[in-house]
């Protein structure tokens, strides 16, 4: 399982759940003891979008991988 951590405004949503539905495998977003599934936009949007996220991927996806990267949260 691979997880990164980033950080998505409310504009970026739609487009995260459009490129997490192309993979063909489980993907989820989860913040404190909350996980939602990352293909369904309403469990994303219902993330506090102002905190860091964790994307768990339980697969492999070189287009996502390169978008999940772009979008990595700066942690101090």
């Amino acid at each position: 399982m691979r997880e990164h951590k980033i950080k998505l405004s409310k504009e970026e949503v739609k487009d995260f759940v459009v490129r997490a539905s192309k993979c063909d495998f489980d993907i989820d977003v989860s913040y404190n003891h909350i996980t939602v599934d990352a293909k369904s936009i309403l469990g994303v949007l219902a993330l506090d979008l102002r905190q860091i996220l964790t994307v768990s991927c339980n697969g492999y996806s070189a287009d996502f991988e390169k978008y999940l990267t772009s979008k990595v949260a700066m942690v101090a």
